[in-house]
């Protein structure tokens, strides 16, 4: 495997960054993972577009988008794989030990690795820690993942495959990396990005093609619906069969199974919609 590090490529027990990178130390990075198919990736536009986004979000310079779109480009040649995972990692470089940023240029990584199709609904839970929707990097996809490390592995240890989190204010946010989606009399709904939510890509493409809406949702709705499915960039649109311990008889419902049918259709028909 080969690896991009900071303008070249580098095989993988060569490729290294320094253990004084802030987005080692403090977290001081944001990051996409893109799917790739054939060695095409899909929605590589949008995907680089927030992490422009999340970079500024974070005060971080702009990455160099030619260079970011080179980087994709060098690694899915140099890698051929069916069905791939493309992780770009964009953190703040070397710096001193501590939160205070150095005068170092960033750091740019991109990397490929095999993913498998998520086929057939899940089960999620719900767990008792908050986003804040008022935090400094509310709605950014930062490297600072252990909130969801400790909340997915929660939802593992009651065999289920996601966890779905409430704001502060106790509405309906989101997955550790996933949006949810739930059908309400009849009414596809998700929460708004006010909510404090990633922008999904996957969950704006599902906003374009189908009927579905936002609005601010209860956390107890998940207690309620009728039907409840996750988006995500390696999931697509995946039905959930079970929200702690109530099951959902014939997951994916039928709202469910349309929006899948319309959001494969659609994504098969424009890589980059």
């Amino acid at each position: 495997m080969q690896i991009w590090v900071n303008g070249r490529l580098q095989d993988a027990e060569e490729a290294t960054v320094s253990v004084l990178d802030h987005g080692m130390t403090v977290g001081d990075g944001v990051f996409e993972t893109v799917k790739t198919t054939d060695g095409r990736p899909f929605a590589l536009r949008r995907h680089i577009d927030r992490l422009e986004r999340s970079a500024r979000g974070l005060g971080l310079p702009a990455p160099d988008r030619a260079e970011v779109e080179r980087a994709c480009a060098a690694v899915l040649e140099a890698n051929p794989t069916e069905l791939g995972r493309l992780r770009i990692t964009y953190t703040g470089g070397l710096a001193p030990l501590g939160s205070e940023r150095g005068e170092a240029a960033s750091t740019l990584v991109v990397a490929l690795g095999p993913t498998v199709r998520r086929t057939g609904a899940t089960a999620v839970v719900t767990v008792p820690w908050r986003r804040n929707e008022h935090g400094a990097t509310a709605g950014l996809k930062t490297t600072s993942y252990a909130e969801n490390v400790v909340a997915l592995a929660r939802a593992h240890q009651h065999d289920a495959g996601e966890a779905l989190l409430a704001n502060t204010a106790g509405r309906l946010c989101e997955g550790t990396a996933s949006n949810v989606f739930v059908v309400v009399g009849g009414r596809l709904l998700t929460p708004p990005l006010s909510s404090g939510c990633l922008a999904g890509i996957t969950r704006a493409l599902v906003l374009e093609w189908t009927d579905a809406e936002e609005a601010d949702l209860p956390y107890e709705v998940l207690q309620e619906a009728e039907e409840v499915f996750l988006t995500g960039t390696l999931r697509d649109v995946q039905g959930v069969s079970r929200v702690d311990e109530r099951e959902l008889p014939g997951a994916p419902g039928p709202v469910t199974a349309k929006v899948s049918e319309i959001f494969a259709a659609r994504a098969a028909a424009d890589l980059e919609p």
